[in-house]
């Protein structure tokens, strides 16, 4: 019988040990000693297919290292559940870590060089890394949710990509993958899902049909706010197979491989990422229904607590909410629970500034995934956004005392509050401020020139 995500996640690398060590040691080592014996030594081969997997003796950071072949490793049976651990070992070599999310969707546009690119809204970062693309050979984009003829005119065929987000950042809203993959399919393109939102445990986007699946690891899988990382799992059929193998040998030239201590990072997080993705998809869950009723005015709520809501909030988005002929597909693409991320669209503008800042529970700050919750004015790292619109990433608090800081704080800003908080000038040190860096600045880039968060 198959062992759970859960004890996976904490086994996966058992057959790896080697040490007494119950806890990984951190390998910080860039190079390795080959062989004392020369019989022992083997060249690199100077023709064939050359290879660079997990099972490769260490040789130089660049290419593996002992703290990401474990990171790889244990990954392999949450990214395919259901494989027999005879196959595991093999498929490891289909999981490729890097440096961050970015870097990985890189390496996959590097690798793949299609001619277009299907693609909706979503993470501004993936079109940034498109717009590097369309700047050195001529690559083309068009919108993932148009019709067959605006594919037909846009020329998606054989080779491209269809890049599917889902669910989406940062509505939370999803999408059905099978879809997207028989379009993707019938054209000879490759469907590329990522399941940065729904991270494994909450879907399986090879079940449906991707033929690669893209996390930004630095979310979910790290979980603590604390590295950055990507991956890239390619399907187990042949195709696949030679798809990783490729990304593996590219990934030594890009230079784009995750950090020794990195991986450590990862490792320690993946032991809990079943008990903390389950509890923040519990949570947010709860905290979208308990909003939706109050702005629905469903229900036995609170008369004072309907109005706070409703003069406040305009609308709110995220997976659960989607609407019955989507919950069809949607409970079957995501059986164990919605996404942990859902958005809010205040009345006005000012109140979406104003919000974060009178909570207690929630900090004001871009990214996703942590432990912790955290709340972000998009309008602070996305230029393209409603200004209205605040993305909301929940952690592992109990979800009561993150609803009444919500309500506490909803309340404030309908009030007409003004927030303003005044810094601390005592108190233990453990941080500088925050860096107001003008636009146009010589020597730096500030957030009001780039968008570069996430």
């Amino acid at each position: 019988m198959p062992y759970s995500l859960a004890t996976l996640a904490i086994h996966a690398d058992d057959r790896t040990n080697i040490l007494t060590d119950v806890a990984p040691a951190i390998h910080t080592s860039t190079t390795f000693r080959y062989p004392r014996n020369p019989s022992a030594l083997q060249p690199v081969p100077s023709s064939g297919v050359e290879e660079v997997g997990l099972q490769t003796p260490l040789v130089y950071s660049r290419l593996a290292s002992s703290n990401i072949n474990r990171l790889e490793t244990i990954l392999t049976p949450l990214l395919y559940p259901g494989t027999p651990d005879e196959e595991l070992e093999r498929l490891s070599n289909q999981v490729v870590s890097y440096s961050s999310g970015l870097s990985a969707f890189h390496a996959l546009l590097v690798s793949v060089v299609p001619k277009v690119v299907a693609i909706g809204d979503g993470y501004h970062g993936c079109h940034g890394i498109i717009d590097l693309h369309k700047k050195m050979h001529n690559l083309r984009t068009v919108d993932i949710h148009a019709d067959e003829a605006a594919w037909d005119a846009a020329g998606l065929g054989d080779g491209d990509i269809v890049h599917l987000e889902t669910p989406l950042n940062p509505t939370g809203e999803a999408y059905e993958i099978q879809k997207f993959a028989e379009r993707a399919h019938k054209r000879g393109a490759i469907l590329c899902v990522d399941a940065t939102f729904a991270p494994p445990g909450l879907q399986d986007p090879f079940q449906w049909g991707a033929d690669v699946v893209m996390h930004s690891g630095t979310k979910y899988i790290g979980g603590h706010s604390d590295l950055l990382c990507g991956i890239l799992a390619t399907a187990t059929d042949p195709a696949g197979r030679e798809r990783a193998r490729v990304l593996r040998l590219e990934r030594v030239f890009l230079g784009s491989v995750l950090g020794s201590l990195e991986g450590w990072l990862g490792v320690r997080s993946l032991r809990t990422l079943e008990l903390r993705v389950r509890r923040q998809s519990d949570n947010a869950t709860n905290l979208v229904h308990w909003l939706h009723g109050l702005l629905t005015g469903q229900g036995d709520s609170d008369k004072s607590s309907v109005e706070i809501v409703q003069r406040t909030i305009k609308k709110i988005t995220h997976a659960s909410l989607q609407p019955p002929k989507d919950q069809l597909w949607l409970k079957k693409q995501m059986p164990n629970g919605y996404g942990p991320v859902f958005s809010i669209y205040t009345q006005t503008p000012a109140q979406a500034r104003s919000l974060p800042s009178a909570l207690k529970l929630f900090h004001h700050a871009t990214s996703l995934g942590g432990v912790e919750s955290l709340i972000e004015w998009r309008r602070m790292s996305d230029s393209g956004v409603d200004e209205r619109l605040l993305r909301v990433s929940i952690g592992v608090e109990n979800w009561e005392d993150l609803r009444d800081d919500l309500l506490e704080g909803l309340g404030r800003v309908a009030a007409g509050e003004a927030v303003e908080v005044a810094e601390k000038e005592n108190g233990v040190q453990v941080g500088g401020g925050g860096v107001d860096v003008s636009a146009g600045q010589e020597g730096a880039v500030g957030v009001r020139d780039a968008d570069g968060a996430v």
